[in-house]
Formats: structure tokens, C-alpha cells, sequence
């Protein structure tokens, strides 16, 4: 298997460093563009074309919570820094809401990013309202909150210290080991339990990983990780996702086997899930790296989504239906039986929410002479 570095060769149109080999068109346009060779074989130039830079877009926000009613996800609320993701990870089920702001969910998704500078502002205006009532919130639900700008950004570092001030718990699932810059907040969280962080790991072949999410952390690296946050006394989890049958599944138990060595204490999977454009993207992927087996990979997809590429009924749009669907949960329920994770979910960790309370707020005028 080739590594990553050779993809831009072997796949006319794909960019150095991301996962997505096209831009399809906005949903919502009336128009689309369509690649048409003129016969001067125009297309095969597209197999040169320089890497792609990330265009960072400010965004202005109304508010800093995302609720949601949904049954079967563990959290009703969450923080997103960020829209889009360098990551580049080719099978994100949330590419598909960048069309909601007039981009492709394809390289788009992960060349055009927004970041919210006055989201940490927002945040503690909101946890000050009367009557609220707080409830573990999500960094991590939709884009990675430690994805490359982060290093420059400090967003969700910002945020993190707004919760700490406001003694508010926080969960976190990210693929970067830059998690590990913010031990310090982290750390005091924890001795509080008021934190608990999961590292996806989806692979532990590391030219796969290249492939699959090209500007995110190496499959050790996240090992690594997660073992930092445990030496550190920081709940840590491994969530094993997405698996993709016929292409990473048959790593199950060796990720979740390598995550408990690590430390980890609590683990969870998710099955590929394919919403809107995702579902010709990845065929386009799977089809352009993997020839071989790619119709083997679709066919095993459909069996565990009753036929089709992609359902989104709460209860099943996690881990799908049928044969195999079934045999993925059991493999993953004896593993983690048997690692001593028992049947818990990465993100069932018990913080206390008891602990909450406003800080004072800051006069005005000790506001302005910090700015001297």
C-alpha cells in the first residue's frame, strides 16, 4: 500500500494533503460545474496542481450553545469553534452542513474554514443567564476542536477557560494529539471531575490513516495521547470510529486492545455513516484508492444499512442493522467486556454539574486597565 505522500500521483485531481478528490456543487444552487476535457487533455493538468492553502473566514456568532434533542447521542448540547476542518477526513458526516453557508462539502469542507472569535464571550454572557442549568457540553460534535489552526487560534483553549472559571463540565473528542497543550486546564478540570476527553482513533495502520484523514494526528500519536491525559489523572476514552466494513473493522479489538494499554478507561464505536453528498464521495474515494475491493466495501455498507448507502433513523444511524451490523456490535461489546471496559460508552462518564457557579464579574474599569 502506498503512503500518502505518492496519493496526488496515483489520483488525477487529488490535492497534497486532503482527503476530498473533488468539489461538488451546493446543494442548494440552481447551478452546478461539471470538469469537461476540451481535447487538449486539459483534465491530466489537474494531476499537478499545487496543495490547496486553508482560507481562514471570520464568522460572527449569535450564540455559543448548540442545543439538540437527539436520542441517541449522550450530550444536548455543544460548542463548535469552527466550521470546516483541515483534518480533511473524507467520510465526516458533518460535511454535508457546509452548503448551509454557500460552500462545497468538499475540499471546501476543508480548505474554507470560519472561526468565531467571539464565541468565548458568548459563552460566558450565556452560562450567566438566570435559569441556567448546566449539563456536560460537547467540544468535538461537529469539527475537531484541535484541528491545525488551533495552534494559532487558541479558541478552544479559550473556551476551556471560560468553563473552568465557571466550574462547568466539558467532554471533548478530537483526533489530535494537540490536546495535550492544555494539560494544565485539563488536569484541574479532572481533579474536579469535570472533564473527560476520547480520542478517535480509527486506524492503527498509519498509511491508512494518510489517507483516510490526511492532516490529523498518526494512529501512535493518538496512542500516545491518551496516554499522556491518563498520567496526567484526565478520564481519557478511545472511540473507535467510524468503522468501515471491508476496509478498518477488522481492527476493532486491536484499537480498543491498544487504547486500554494506553489507558483508556471507557470506549465506544460508530459505523460509517454517509449522509447526503457524503455517500457519492466516498464511492468516488473508495473506487479511486482501493479498485480492488471498493465494491466488496460498498456492498457491506449497504448490508448494514438494509440495502441503501445511508439511514438516518435515530437508534440505528450509529450502528446499523442486519448480519453484519449485528456481529460488528458484538465483536466490539466481548472486547471491551474483556478489556474490562464493561458495556459503558465513552461518553457516559458521570461529571459533576453540581460544582457550577458564575464567577464575578470583572468591573469595567479593571477591564480596561488590563489593556495598558
Amino acid at each position: 500500500m502506498p503512503d500518502g505522500s505518492s496519493v496526488s500521483a496515483l489520483l488525477p485531481g487529488a490535492r497534497k494533503g486532503r482527503g476530498a478528490l473533488s468539489n461538488p456543487p451546493v446543494r442548494f444552487e440552481s447551478t452546478a460545474r461539471e470538469a469537461f476535457d476540451d481535447g487538449w487533455d486539459s483534465l491530466a493538468d489537474l494531476a499537478e496542481l499545487p496543495p490547496l492553502p486553508t482560507t481562514l473566514l471570520r464568522e460572527r456568532s449569535r450564540s455559543a450553545l448548540t442545543y439538540n434533542d437527539s436520542p441517541d447521542i449522550g450530550f444536548d448540547r455543544s460548542i463548535n469553534s469552527y466550521r470546516g476542518c483541515e483534518h480533511g477526513c473524507v467520510y465526516c458526516y458533518v460535511r454535508p452542513s457546509h452548503a448551509h453557508i454557500g460552500y462545497s462539502p468538499g475540499l471546501d469542507f476543508e480548505t474554507r474554514l470560519l472561526f468565531k472569535p467571539d464565541l468565548p464571550a458568548l459563552l460566558e454572557k450565556e452560562l450567566r443567564r438566570p435559569g441556567y442549568v448546566p449539563k456536560p457540553v460537547a467540544l468535538g460534535a461537529n469539527t475537531d476542536p484541535y484541528q491545525p489552526v488551533e495552534r494559532t487560534l487558541l479558541l478552544t483553549r479559550q473556551v476551556l477557560e471560560v468553563l473552568e472559571r465557571f466550574s462547568h463540565p466539558v467532554t471533548i473528542v478530537t483526533k489530535s494529539a494537540g490536546v495535550l497543550r492544555d494539560l494544565d486546564i485539563l488536569g484541574r478540570m479532572a481533579q474536579r471531575n469535570l472533564v473527560h476527553v476520547c480520542l478517535s482513533v480509527t486506524t492503527l495502520d498509519p498509511a491508512l490513516a494518510r489517507r483516510m484523514e490526511p492532516r490529523a494526528a498518526a494512529p501512535l500519536r493518538r496512542l500516545q495521547a491518551i496516554q499522556a491525559l491518563a498520567q496526567a489523572g484526565i478520564p481519557a476514552g478511545v472511540l473507535a470510529a467510524p468503522m468501515i466494513p471491508g476496509l478498518n473493522d477488522a481492527e476493532l479489538e486491536r484499537i480498543l486492545s491498544e487504547s486500554c494499554k494506553a489507558g483508556a478507561t471507557r470506549a465506544g464505536y460508530v459505523l460509517l455513516r454517509l449522509p447526503l453528498e457524503i455517500r457519492a464521495m466516498f464511492e468516488d474515494w473508495v473506487r479511486s484508492h482501493f479498485p480492488d475491493r471498493a465494491a466488496r466495501i460498498l456492498a457491506l455498507i449497504r448490508e448494514t444499512r438494509a440495502g441503501a448507502m445511508y439511514d438516518s433513523r435515530f437508534g440505528t444511524r450509529q450502528t446499523g442493522t442486519g448480519p453484519y451490523a449485528d456481529m460488528l456490535a458484538n465483536r466490539f461489546h466481548l472486547a471491551a467486556r474483556k478489556l474490562g471496559f464493561g458495556n459503558s460508552r465513552v461518553v457516559s462518564q458521570a461529571l459533576d454539574c453540581s460544582q457550577f457557579a458564575p464567577p464575578p464579574e470583572t468591573p469595567a474599569p479593571a477591564r480596561q486597565l488590563e489593556l495598558l
